[in-house]
């Protein structure tokens, strides 16, 4: 499932350093073009994060 809200995103860091949230995918050329001009853009690398999915596999 591609998506483009970055904050349900695995793959959405914080940085301590800077103090903010920056995506850790390195997107080429394209890629950053089609998502910075697309509202409808879908990342490829989307990844939903679910902290509970460990959990879940421990049951």
């Amino acid at each position: 499932m591609a998506s483009a809200n970055c904050e349900n995103c695995s793959n959405y860091v914080y940085d301590d350093i800077d103090d903010c949230y920056y995506c850790n995918v390195n997107l080429d050329e394209d890629e950053m073009q089609r998502f910075l001009s697309s509202p409808k853009f879908e990342c490829p690398y989307f990844n939903f994060y679910d902290e509970y999915s460990i959990v879940r596999k421990q049951n």
